[in-house]
């Protein structure tokens, strides 16, 4: 690459002093820098690259500070860069860029937008403008207008591997699983940076699964090769390192003993609750929404979700609240669940993997039929039983079937992984 030239005519008659300053930013002497850039910018208004020394500047400190009030300084600076007059183009680009991606640090994702619309208005050949407006768009959830931006690209640059990965991601989530397939894998294949990313080993993984294609574990490999898998297995992408990772667990060993003995000795309580809520057919139990289901109908009513109680869930079924209340280690589980789970017959599951290897998930077996119902993890196949707990990984691939001739009801129970610490379940964020 070459390197950018940042430097005007004016500016190369006053290098010494702009190098001099950014010799202390290097260094780290933000604040000394801040105050030296601050000078160049009064003695000199004209000087695009005294301002951008001190956008820069005002950046550091912000990280330094952790201020998001002097990043917004930051922001508007790097906005008066590239409206002075006789601005290098390289300049220019690095200004908007950078403020463009500072906006989306702070949230802004909508004035993030307006600055790459303004890139692209100034520099309508460089594709990499597209491309990140393209991602601007998936961050705020419009997949359409992301959609429009990478067929714009691909149109003119057909081979372009960044957009290529980010529409085949946009098609799997249209559930056009087959036609994601090409787009994820040409896109994985071209090497082209933004393209090796865990998300799209594990969508196009997901994706060749779906239409019965064996080849989905050599993507899972890669994507394990390439770091972004613990294991070919286990392909949660928001883990903790580190962490004992099997597929099946016992009671004993995650030591959250006294909770499993609770729910098997109350589980007809907890049984009781849920089909009093589930037969009144108020609409309690809302169907899985995030196309896990190959076929069938599966329902669930959700009591804590990241750690968060819903009183109103729970006035249906106060008792098994209540059993629960005592036990922080599943209601403080800010990566997990606490939920009833029905599934009817002809019902299939596919495999997949939970976020997060932080989480270990517990089902009570409450109304389980004699026969046709069962679940994998990694290679192992179990069946549920009625009053006893099933302990098991869900970040390691799992997948259901319930081929019976009537309803299963089991009770989800998340809990944290036994290895976390106390300021570990405190401070990760929920998902």
């Amino acid at each position: 690459k070459k390197k950018p030239k940042l430097f005007n005519k004016f500016d190369k008659t006053i290098k010494a002093e702009l190098n001099a300053a950014e010799k202390l930013r290097k260094k780290g002497k933000v604040e000394e820098a801040m105050k030296d850039f601050e000078v160049l910018v009064s003695k000199y208004p004209q000087s695009p690259r005294a301002r951008y020394g001190k956008a820069q500047s005002e950046d550091d400190l912000a990280e330094k500070m952790r201020s998001n009030e002097i990043l917004q300084k930051a922001i508007n600076t790097y906005g008066e860069v590239a409206s002075l007059p006789d601005v290098p183009a390289d300049l220019v680009k690095l200004s908007l860029k950078r403020k463009a991606d500072r906006q989306q640090f702070l949230g802004h994702m909508r004035s993030s937008l307006v600055t790459l619309q303004k890139l692209i208005d100034l520099f309508p050949s460089d594709i990499s403008f597209k491309n990140d407006l393209g991602v601007g768009y998936l961050l705020i959830g419009d997949n359409s207008n992301a959609k429009k931006v990478y067929e714009e690209v691909l149109s003119l640059v057909p081979n372009d591997g960044f957009a290529k990965v980010h529409y085949g991601f946009i098609l799997k989530a249209e559930n056009k699983i087959a036609e994601s397939i090409p787009y994820l894998k040409e896109g994985l294949e071209s090497g082209d940076p933004g393209t090796d990313d865990g998300r799209f080993y594990f969508h196009l993984g997901d994706a060749l699964q779906r239409v019965g294609n064996k080849e989905a574990y050599k993507w899972y490999e890669l994507g394990h090769q390439r770091g972004h898998f613990a294991s070919v297995w286990q392909r949660s992408l928001y883990n903790v390192n580190g962490l004992k990772a099997q597929p099946w667990w016992t009671a004993k060993e995650t030591g959250y003993t006294e909770l499993v003995k609770s729910l098997e000795k109350n589980w007809k309580l907890v049984r009781d609750e849920g089909l009093a809520v589930m037969d009144k057919g108020k609409g309690l139990f809302l169907p899985e929404d995030e196309n896990l289901r190959e076929k069938g109908d599966w329902s669930q009513f959700t009591l804590w979700q990241q750690g968060r109680k819903n009183e109103n869930a729970c006035k249906g079924v106060p008792k098994t609240c209540a059993l629960l209340e005592r036990f922080p280690e599943a209601t403080g589980c800010r990566r997990g669940q606490i939920k009833y789970s029905v599934m009817h017959p002809g019902t299939h599951v596919w495999p997949h993997t939970g976020p997060t290897n932080c989480r270990l998930r517990m089902h009570l077996g409450l109304v389980i039929p004699k026969e046709g119902c069962r679940i994998r993890c990694a290679k192992e196949n179990r069946t549920w039983e009625e009053g006893k707990v099933l302990i098991f990984d869900d970040s390691f691939e799992h997948e259901v079937w319930q081929d019976a001739d009537r309803y299963r009801l089991i009770f989800i129970v998340d809990v944290w992984h036994p290895e976390l610490t106390p300021q570990q379940r405190r401070t990760l964020p929920a998902i």
